[in-house]
């Protein structure tokens, strides 16, 4: 009788190591922020979100993190929005919807670009903040092939432009993005005790690497609600973020182990372009967490390969202060892959400030593609 027991459990688990096997992942890193780089301590109304991993806010609207390590205004599960338990751990964020001037919204980058024709499963979870007098239909999840960086704080839009009409009169024109994925307009998202899912399915375009999430409706579009609220602190609608996920539906699962990936030639200098730092400073924006992931993973891919972090500015400032800034953000990465478990005997640092510029100064794009961090590939 043991034996047979054994027998089933194994073939059990066998069966289930199988599905596993071949259960297509999910797309999105750190789909329910547990993975931070500092416990969350206040919300602020003109903020930078920059404590979770891999999750950034793509305009000016200040959207935040909770997390039970956090203080009491970013705790989990109560804090200065409300009270609510996280729905998978211990930690989610925050995004403000409604107001007619003023809007929040969470941004990613996926895994991998999404491939044409694919369908993909779509959903995360939301809770509406206790102290929100209102509540609204139109939360969605919009994807795109370029990072969307907005100066503003309002709704997003593919185009603002402001025309004079026959009487002279200004007029804004605004061309609405329209998310893939939307919550139906007749379900209103007015839960506070419990989480509600936002999910769908679409067939890809092809190319697209940005995951957005947020109200993109306009304000005379929102379906607003009221909700009685005894202790509002604001004026709209605020919703927990949790768990989310992109989930392909239809492409073949390559049970096949990956290649290794040749090691980098030596003195190969490559340029890592999706790395980003603060105005002026040497913090690393989680806007990087991709480009620190694909080298992470070259590196512990080639334990014996050691390399060289080179930092380098544009043209605008003094050469004392870009070299001390080039150097600071060459040691930044360093650091960063230090504290992921990359020895570091076999990292070296070295600031160029503008010294040596890939593109020409004069133009926005040509400074941008200066402030760069590449690495080269030191000889044994």
């Amino acid at each position: 009788m043991i034996r047979r027991w054994t027998t089933i459990a194994a073939l059990l688990l066998l069966y289930s190591g199988s599905l596993k096997a071949q259960t297509p992942d999910n797309m999105v890193y750190n789909p329910s922020f547990e993975d931070y780089r500092s416990c969350p301590q206040k919300i602020e109304a003109l903020g930078v979100m920059t404590d979770v991993e891999a999750w950034w806010q793509p305009t000016k609207g200040s959207s935040d993190y909770f997390n039970a390590c956090g203080s009491r205004d970013c705790a989990v599960p109560r804090n200065k929005m409300g009270y609510q338990t996280a729905h998978n751990g211990q930690a989610y964020c925050g995004i403000y919807c409604s107001q007619a001037n003023y809007r929040e919204y969470l941004q990613t980058e996926l895994k991998q670009p999404l491939e044409a024709g694919h369908r993909y499963h779509v959903s995360f979870w939301v809770s509406l903040a206790d102290k929100s007098p209102h509540a609204i239909a139109t939360l969605g999840a919009l994807f795109t092939r370029e990072m969307i960086d907005d100066t503003t704080s309002w709704d997003i839009l593919m185009e603002r432009e402001t025309l004079e009409n026959e009487g002279n009169e200004l007029v804004s024109i605004a061309t609405y993005l329209m998310p893939q994925i939307l919550n139906p307009t007749d379900s209103i998202l007015a839960d506070s005790k419990i989480w509600r899912e936002v999910s769908g399915e679409f067939t890809a375009e092809g190319g697209e690497r940005f995951l957005t999430i947020g109200n993109f409706a306009d304000f005379n579009h929102s379906i607003v609600t009221t909700i009685e609220s005894p202790n509002t602190i604001l004026q709209g609608a605020y919703y927990y973020i949790d768990d989310v996920s992109v989930i392909p539906l239809d492409q073949t699962i390559n049970s096949e182990p990956l290649t290794k990936e040749p090691a980098p030639k030596d003195d190969e200098i490559k340029i890592l372009h999706g790395i980003y730092f603060a105005v002026g400073k040497s913090d690393i924006l989680p806007q990087s967490y991709n480009e620190l992931q694909h080298l992470l993973e070259t590196l512990n891919a080639h334990p014996e390969m050691r390399i060289e972090l080179r930092g380098h500015t544009d043209n605008q400032g003094t050469a004392d202060f870009n070299m001390k800034l080039s150097e600071a953000r060459a040691a930044a990465v360093a650091e960063y892959l230090t504290k992921k478990g990359i020895e570091q005997h076999r990292i070296t640092t070295k600031g160029f400030g503008k010294t040596m510029p890939i593109e020409n100064n004069d133009t926005p794009k040509g400074r941008k593609h200066n402030r760069r961090v590449e690495y080269r590939v030191l000889a044994d």
